[in-house]
């Protein structure tokens, strides 16, 4: 079955559309810091090289990524299985991309720069393939643009099996970045936002493999 990617137009309105939704991001996240007592608990305002916002940042970024994955599958799948997978992983990391992203603007730290993944010790990263060099580089488990415009092009199960390759890939890097910040981070809701990243996407990597499985694919090799 063939899908229709939408036309530039379409495109355009939905670029407009991602930037509003950044904006309330940002404002709901902001409302989230202080709701949760960040910057207020007496530990020191995270500058822009802590692993506090090294980690905000770069998992913000990380987590859109899974959303624009997760965001094609309404219009590429009929398996309401990989359709509820999706939907969960969308509306969970659009929330906590929000977060991140609000926490950032309460520490007055921009929402971009720096060199991606500098938060993480060498150790932690050790093995990855990946341009630590700036910020166009790729973190843990991303997909690169040609592995993006490839799933964007298919349908079916032939899609579902690309997304869940590229989506346990996704969460397996994510779920190294969460435990190195878990154990690293100073602020207190910081640590337990990684601590249930690292939990969620550990449990969602063990279905996401069951799925492809029974699917007949195999998944991709880890990040």
């Amino acid at each position: 079955m063939t899908r229709s990617t939408g036309s530039p137009r379409g495109s355009a309105l939905r670029t407009a559309l991602l930037a509003v939704i950044a904006v309330a991001l940002v404002a709901l996240g902001g409302g989230l810091a202080v709701a949760l007592g960040v910057g207020r608990d007496g530990t020191p305002t995270p500058t822009a090289g802590s692993v506090d916002a090294g980690f905000a940042r770069d998992m913000s970024r990380h987590h859109l990524q899974g959303v624009e994955m997760a965001n094609l599958v309404a219009e590429r799948s009929d398996d309401p299985e990989v359709e509820q997978l999706a939907f969960d992983i969308s509306a969970t990391q659009t929330n906590q991309a929000g977060r991140m992203q609000g926490w950032l603007a309460l520490w007055g730290v921009p929402l971009t720069g720096g060199d991606t993944m500098a938060w993480m010790g060498e150790d932690a990263h050790s093995g990855h393939d990946m341009d630590m060099g700036g910020t166009g580089a790729l973190m843990p488990g991303m997909a690169t643009e040609d592995e993006l415009a490839e799933l964007r092009g298919l349908s079916g199960t032939a899609f579902d099996v690309e997304f869940l390759r590229l989506m346990i890939r996704h969460h397996q890097g994510g779920f190294d970045m969460a435990r190195y910040a878990a154990e690293n981070a100073e602020v207190g809701a910081v640590q337990d936002l990684a601590r249930s990243i690292e939990q969620s996407q550990g449990v969602e990597t063990t279905t996401m493999t069951r799925m492809l499985t029974a699917r007949g694919g195999t998944p991709l090799p880890e990040p």
